[in-house]
């Protein structure tokens, strides 16, 4: 069996000392750029690999980045961490993927998790990304962390943002602009900011098209499919049912098709559904749903790449907002 290469094996090679094939390995500053070229081709020729578990003895940094998130929709948190790997791809950093039940409650519980997970930093998705608690905690603990669509205290970290008000209004104008004035909405979870900022533009859409707050149905989900269901049964078996629903994530809205073409209502003709998000199951029902396209996996990379930059170099970058789109598919149509 060949013996792996070492740091002083390059070193001879290279004709440098030990120390500086090390500093060139931990990309440290100070050094020559002819060198450091040098040094990395001995390493490659080499096949050199440095063992990132020294790496953090020596250093006191594990080079690990935590996601935390909780409650999400199945293709909501494989969107998350895609964006992330593909940021650290080629990078130092492993992601570690740490689902927290309830950050609210518990927001002590979360970073003694962040901590004991042992992360130079963490990504916030929602909620925890908007609870001042944790943000508290984490700042005080020394973990550097970037907050994914956060809706609240933009200030505080660096944060990848999307417009949820604005996407919220953009989808619901949509459904105005097909002649509805009865509507139906099921909300997400009340624990994420995302949830009363999409109502918001929904509700701007409404008010700008003169539509009574009588005409408009409110059912609380959490943004999973099961409470989709229950949410557009109690919608679609009023005897005045809305003509349009507003479901505030794409998992709620392929449940609101599945209860419809249930109840024998045809789509779109008797009830236009739109979503949110744009996941994969918006294309995978039928008929495919209309929805806004929240990008993701881009927010997550663009998040990671503001954390990275923290960890790099202790820079805070300033917040991104990404923009949405109204993709419009076969479940919507004009009113009845």
């Amino acid at each position: 069996m060949n013996r792996r290469a070492t740091i002083k094996d390059i070193a001879e090679q290279a004709g440098v000392s030990a120390k500086t094939v090390s500093r060139v390995m931990n990309d440290e500053p100070y050094v020559r750029d002819d060198i450091r070229e040098r040094v990395k081709r001995v390493a490659a020729a080499l096949d050199y690999h440095p063992n990132r578990n020294a790496q953090g003895l020596i250093s006191s940094r594990t080079f690990l980045i935590g996601l935390t998130y909780e409650r999400p929709s199945p293709s909501y948190v494989v969107d998350l961490q895609r964006g992330a790997l593909e940021r650290l791809a080629g990078e130092r950093y492993r992601l570690v993927v740490l689902p927290f039940a309830d950050a609210r409650e518990d927001p002590a519980g979360l970073v003694a998790l962040l901590r004991s997970a042992m992360v130079d930093g963490a990504l916030l998705a929602p909620p925890s990304c908007d609870i001042p608690e944790v943000l508290d905690a984490l700042d005080n603990s020394g973990i550097r962390y970037a907050r994914i669509t956060p809706g609240t205290m933009l200030e505080r970290g660096s944060c990848a943002l999307l417009d949820e008000r604005a996407a919220g209004r953009a989808i619901a104008e949509h459904l105005v602009q097909l002649g509805h004035r009865r509507f139906g909405v099921i909300l997400g979870h009340p624990g994420h900011a995302a949830t009363s900022a999409r109502l918001a533009g929904y509700r701007d859409a409404f008010a700008a098209a003169g539509i009574a707050p009588d005409d408009i149905r409110i059912e609380r989900g959490d943004f999973t499919f099961h409470s989709g269901e229950a949410a557009a049964h109690r919608l679609l078996a009023r005897t005045d049912r809305p003509t349009a629903i507003l479901a505030q994530n794409d998992d709620m809205g392929a449940a609101a098709l599945s209860v419809a073409r249930a109840l024998g209502l045809a789509v779109p003709d008797a009830v236009s559904i739109a979503g949110f998000d744009d996941a994969d199951i918006a294309r995978l029902c039928w008929p495919q749903l209309t929805t806004v396209e929240q990008p993701v996996a881009a927010i997550a990379a663009d998040a990671t790449d503001r954390l990275l930059k923290q960890l790099e170099g202790g820079e805070l970058a300033a917040a991104i907002t990404h923009p949405h789109r109204v993709i419009v598919r076969g479940s919507t149509g004009p009113a009845a």
